[in-house]
């Protein structure tokens, strides 16, 4: 089995922003690099997401998410924040790991699926303590790779 999405080296690091709305934009600038889409599309897709409800679920964490035309499949991205920001998360607390997905526009179930993976390993306790003490963004990708193969398997 293949992994439900794809997570490049180069979609991983840390950043220091001070608001949702700079978060989103530097996900979009993240996925328009790494990937090669239209940022400004990505950036759309997502802020229509967050205005139906905020994607911060919580335990200091957001899964910004939409769907694109022109993608073949589910890719991601990762941020952890230098420091905590305000998301409009369902608890309330501020987030500082963003795991952002875009999927295919007809990938209803496999869309679901890779976000319900990237919730079950964030919601994970020693995942999540890792990666709020990993040194680096190199350090990031090696956990989530791990973490995403074994998904897989």
């Amino acid at each position: 089995m293949t992994a439900l999405f794809s997570l490049l080296p180069d979609a991983v690091g840390t950043i220091d922003v001070d608001s949702k709305q700079a978060i989103l934009a530097q996900l979009a600038d993240r996925f328009s690099s790494v990937y090669g889409l239209d940022p400004v599309m990505v950036l759309e897709r997502i802020e229509e997401r967050e205005k139906l409800g905020s994607t911060g679920f919580g335990r200091g964490v957001a899964i910004p998410h939409a769907r694109l035309p022109d993608i073949s499949r589910p890719v991601a991205a990762f941020f952890r924040l230098e420091s905590p920001v305000a998301f409009d998360a369902a608890d309330g607390m501020p987030v500082d790991m963003v795991f952002g997905l875009l999927s295919p526009e007809q990938a209803g179930a496999a869309h679901l699926h890779a976000l319900a993976a990237i919730s079950r390993m964030m919601r994970d306790e020693q995942m999540h303590a890792a990666l709020g003490e990993a040194p680096g963004a190199e350090a990031l990708y090696g956990l989530l790779a791990n973490s995403i193969d074994r998904d897989a398997a």
